[in-house]
Protein backbone atom coordinates (compact mmCIF):
# COMPACT_ATOMS: atom_id res chain seq x y z
CA UNK A 1 0.00 0.00 0.00
CA UNK A 2 1.44 3.53 -1.27
CA UNK A 3 0.74 6.12 1.65
CA UNK A 4 1.80 10.20 0.56
CA UNK A 5 1.89 12.78 2.84
CA UNK A 6 2.17 16.67 1.96
CA UNK A 7 3.28 19.04 3.31
CA UNK A 8 5.10 22.69 2.64
CA UNK A 9 1.61 24.96 2.12
CA UNK A 10 0.59 27.92 3.80
CA UNK A 11 -0.38 31.74 3.05
CA UNK A 12 2.06 34.16 1.45
CA UNK A 13 2.37 37.06 -0.44
CA UNK A 14 2.01 37.80 -4.17
CA UNK A 15 5.36 36.89 -6.03
CA UNK A 16 6.97 34.36 -3.00
CA UNK A 17 8.07 30.92 -3.70
CA UNK A 18 6.84 28.27 -1.80
CA UNK A 19 8.03 24.15 -1.72
CA UNK A 20 5.75 21.66 -1.67
CA UNK A 21 7.01 18.69 -0.57
CA UNK A 22 5.18 15.05 -0.51
CA UNK A 23 6.70 11.82 1.24
CA UNK A 24 5.89 8.50 -0.36
CA UNK A 25 6.03 5.17 1.53
CA UNK A 26 5.36 1.65 0.89
CA UNK A 27 7.07 1.53 -2.37
CA UNK A 28 10.38 2.75 -3.87
CA UNK A 29 9.37 5.92 -6.20
CA UNK A 30 11.69 4.72 -8.81
CA UNK A 31 8.87 2.77 -10.62
CA UNK A 32 6.42 5.55 -9.89
CA UNK A 33 5.09 8.14 -12.05
CA UNK A 34 3.88 10.88 -10.06
CA UNK A 35 2.34 13.97 -10.19
CA UNK A 36 0.85 17.08 -8.85
CA UNK A 37 -2.58 18.40 -8.71
CA UNK A 38 -4.47 21.17 -7.42
CA UNK A 39 -8.70 22.13 -6.35
CA UNK A 40 -9.45 25.42 -5.75
CA UNK A 41 -12.75 25.92 -4.31
CA UNK A 42 -15.97 25.09 -5.95
CA UNK A 43 -13.44 23.66 -9.09
CA UNK A 44 -12.71 20.87 -10.57
CA UNK A 45 -8.95 19.31 -9.53
CA UNK A 46 -6.61 20.27 -12.02
CA UNK A 47 -3.02 19.03 -12.89
CA UNK A 48 0.28 21.09 -12.71
CA UNK A 49 2.76 18.65 -13.08
CA UNK A 50 4.28 15.38 -13.44
CA UNK A 51 7.37 13.38 -13.71
CA UNK A 52 7.50 9.65 -14.76
CA UNK A 53 9.61 6.67 -13.70
CA UNK A 54 12.01 8.15 -16.21
CA UNK A 55 12.85 11.23 -15.28
CA UNK A 56 10.80 12.70 -17.81
CA UNK A 57 7.97 15.56 -16.69
CA UNK A 58 5.07 17.50 -18.06
CA UNK A 59 3.52 20.78 -16.82
CA UNK A 60 0.52 22.69 -17.42
CA UNK A 61 1.19 24.86 -19.81
CA UNK A 62 -1.68 27.83 -18.50
CA UNK A 63 -0.76 27.62 -14.89
CA UNK A 64 2.94 25.75 -14.18
CA UNK A 65 5.38 25.86 -17.09
CA UNK A 66 8.04 28.71 -16.07
CA UNK A 67 6.96 29.35 -12.49
CA UNK A 68 6.97 25.36 -11.27
CA UNK A 69 9.49 22.85 -11.47
CA UNK A 70 8.70 19.08 -10.09
CA UNK A 71 11.31 16.86 -9.17
CA UNK A 72 12.24 13.70 -6.78
CA UNK A 73 14.52 12.74 -4.51
CA UNK A 74 14.99 9.17 -5.00
CA UNK A 75 17.26 8.62 -1.67
CA UNK A 76 14.89 10.27 0.38
CA UNK A 77 11.63 8.63 -1.41
CA UNK A 78 9.91 12.27 -1.97
CA UNK A 79 8.71 14.22 -4.51
CA UNK A 80 9.00 18.13 -5.01
CA UNK A 81 7.04 21.17 -6.21
CA UNK A 82 8.72 24.26 -6.59
CA UNK A 83 6.97 27.45 -7.21
CA UNK A 84 8.10 30.90 -7.76
CA UNK A 85 6.32 33.60 -8.32
CA UNK A 86 2.81 32.73 -6.77
CA UNK A 87 -0.51 34.50 -8.11
CA UNK A 88 -3.51 34.52 -5.87
CA UNK A 89 -4.98 32.49 -8.92
CA UNK A 90 -2.46 29.52 -7.46
CA UNK A 91 -4.95 29.20 -3.81
CA UNK A 92 -5.89 25.83 -4.00
CA UNK A 93 -5.23 22.90 -2.00
CA UNK A 94 -2.08 20.56 -3.78
CA UNK A 95 -2.74 16.95 -3.97
CA UNK A 96 0.72 14.90 -4.97
CA UNK A 97 -1.01 11.50 -6.70
CA UNK A 98 1.05 8.40 -7.70
CA UNK A 99 0.41 5.61 -9.94
CA UNK A 100 2.52 2.23 -10.58
CA UNK A 101 1.35 2.01 -14.01
CA UNK A 102 3.20 3.30 -17.03
CA UNK A 103 1.35 6.37 -18.10
CA UNK A 104 1.95 8.07 -21.60
CA UNK A 105 2.22 11.64 -21.11
CA UNK A 106 -1.07 13.00 -21.81
CA UNK A 107 -2.40 10.49 -19.26
CA UNK A 108 -0.42 12.17 -16.81
CA UNK A 109 -3.33 15.43 -16.83
CA UNK A 110 -5.77 12.90 -16.06
CA UNK A 111 -6.34 12.81 -12.01
CA UNK A 112 -7.68 9.43 -12.84
CA UNK A 113 -4.83 7.32 -13.83
CA UNK A 114 -3.59 7.90 -10.42
CA UNK A 115 -4.25 5.15 -7.75
CA UNK A 116 -2.95 6.74 -4.52
CA UNK A 117 -3.36 10.25 -3.19
CA UNK A 118 -2.71 12.56 -0.46
CA UNK A 119 -4.84 14.30 2.09
CA UNK A 120 -3.62 17.77 0.12
CA UNK A 121 -1.87 20.63 1.53
CA UNK A 122 -3.46 24.35 1.28
CA UNK A 123 -1.75 27.13 -0.49
CA UNK A 124 -3.04 30.92 -0.35
CA UNK A 125 -1.65 33.53 -2.21
CA UNK A 126 -3.02 36.74 -0.88
CA UNK A 127 -3.01 40.03 -2.87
Amino acid sequence: QVQLVESGGGLVQTGDSLRLSCAVSGRTINTLAMAWFRQAPGKERDFVAAIKSSGGTSYDTNSAKGRFTISRDRGKNMLYLQMNSLKPEDTAVYYCAVTTGSPITSSLWVASTFEYWGQGTQVTVAS
